[in-house]
């Protein structure tokens, strides 16, 4: 039997055991298969006596190793997801090594390193420091705190405390959104507002961004009762940008509080050319910017922002807990869902640090001529047809078929993925059935696009 001094006692040797490990994964990443549909493996049984630490990543190797994907490896292009950057790879080793808990004010180092990197994040995304924010998850729990501001919001119009009464006897809280990702319905369930608040608005014609004449409407409508309004920086299908600026001065004719999704797309304002897709977002309410997307941190890792933390202190503190503290709006223990936080923030800081400004406007940079090459040789195709202008960093397709089936797309996903070359995923644009590939990680390059090509192509029958 192993107990934990006796593995402690070979610290250093287990753990430079683990670096192998990982090191022998990342060397393999490029082959390593990006799909794996093979049968689970049996569940092992919870041992009676330990066998530590060492049998136990031999264990976890022999069972599992083979069936790790290579999805934050280069030829990933299902969900946007970032791989991770070797900053970033060591500032969560070490996050988990310090093993703070953010929320706690005796961990001074903790709230620094958050209060920094959420610092360096407006200064690379170049919003103003009226900004303020925490790190959360994910964008799903980062559009849940903007939103469950943005309820705040609304009830202190119509002269209620939400957070301290409830909505009870309030009209129901109506949102606007145009093309809204499907976290903002399950933030609206969590939060008691419903799903069945969210009104869809018309889009432009032959895109996934909100006609801003018919929010016009859709809120002349209302006759003054004050509203949400969500508006969304980077579609998920195409990476379509809503006129935020346009939504932004709709303001100051009618009362509603405006949040942005700008999960992914927020980051286009690392680069030059994409940053006016971003114009007016400073003067939301609230943003929900995802770091382990473009910023290419481990999961689990957001960050939300508001120009509101009174109201947010308001929804998120903790009472009846003198130990607690007193309600404030400089700790995060009452700014954000969790009472207990990992230091989330330290693998952020690190990559911002060691790449810089101009590191991270490569990866943008880099990810849009990815996205544009294989535009480009879809375009060009006879088998695929492009559904859409390559905006940003996502391409979204069809099968070169008239009417294709949602049979026939994910029969051509099947053998792709099959391939082990690399992962898309299938979508709907429009009524038509759809395929999306979407490109954010560091390490694609325009060789992985054309290896990914080829198996698209040998993929089609």
């Amino acid at each position: 039997m192993t107990q934990p001094a006796e593995d402690d006692r070979a610290a250093a040797d287990l753990l430079r055991l683990t670096c192998e490990e990982a090191i022998h994964f990342l060397a393999g990443l490029s082959d390593r298969p990006v799909n794996n549909d093979s049968a689970p493996p049996a569940r092992i049984a919870l041992p009676a006596r330990g066998v530590g630490f060492r049998a136990a990543l031999a264990s976890f190797r022999d069972i599992y190793g083979s069936s790790l994907t290579g999805s934050v490896g280069p030829r990933y292009f299902g969900f946007v997801t970032g791989g991770t950057t070797i900053a970033a790879l060591a500032g969560d080793w070490l996050t988990s090594t310090f093993d703070q808990n953010a929320a706690d004010l005796t961990s001074r180092a903790a709230a620094h390193i958050e209060a920094s990197a959420v610092a360096m994040l407006r200064e690379l995304l170049r919003l103003p420091d009226t900004f303020s924010g925490r790190f959360v998850t994910g964008a799903t729990t980062s559009n849940m705190v903007g939103l469950a501001i943005a309820r705040q919001w609304w009830g202190r119009q119509l002269g209620v405390d939400v957070s301290e009464r409830g909505a009870h006897g309030l009209p129901a809280l109506t949102v606007l959104s145009g093309s809204p990702h499907s976290c903002i319905y399950k933030a609206l369930s969590i939060l008691g507002v419903g799903r069945a608040a969210l009104r869809r608005v018309a889009t432009e014609r032959g895109r996934e961004s909100v006609d801003v004449a018919a929010l016009r409407d859709a809120l002349a409508a209302r006759g003054g009762q004050p509203c949400v309004v969500v508006a969304n920086a980077g579609v998920v299908n195409t990476a379509d940008f809503d006129d935020i600026a346009a939504i932004a001065a709709l303001q100051s004719q009618f009362p509603f509080f405006l949040h942005v999704d700008a999960a992914f797309g927020g980051f286009a304002a690392c680069s030059p050319t994409c940053r006016p897709l971003l114009e007016g977002w400073e003067q939301a309410d609230s943003i929900a910017i995802d770091a382990h997307k473009w910023l290419n941190v481990p999961y689990d890792s957001a960050i939300q922002l508001t120009r509101h933390p009174t109201l947010q202190a308001e929804v998120f503190q903790n009472v009846g807990a003198a130990y607690l503290g007193a309600p404030n709006t400089d700790d995060a223990l009452h700014l954000t869902p969790e009472n207990s936080r990992r230091l989330r923030a330290l693998p952020a800081w690190m990559t911002l640090i060691a790449y810089g400004e101009a590191g991270h406007r490569a990866i943008v940079e880099s990810s849009c001529q990815c996205a544009s090459l294989l535009g480009e040789r879809i375009a060009d195709s006879s088998v695929f047809r492009l559904l859409a202008p390559v905006r940003m960093n996502i391409v979204v397709f069809t099968l070169s078929s008239p009417d294709p089936t949602a049979d026939d797309v994910a029969s051509f996903l099947t053998r792709l993925r099959d391939s082990g070359q690399t992962y898309l995923t299938q979508t709907t644009y429009g009524s038509v059935q759809a395929i999306r590939a979407a490109f954010s990680n560091w390490r694609t390059t325009p060789q992985d696009v054309e290896r990914a090509w080829r198996a698209m192509l040998e993929s089609v029958r």
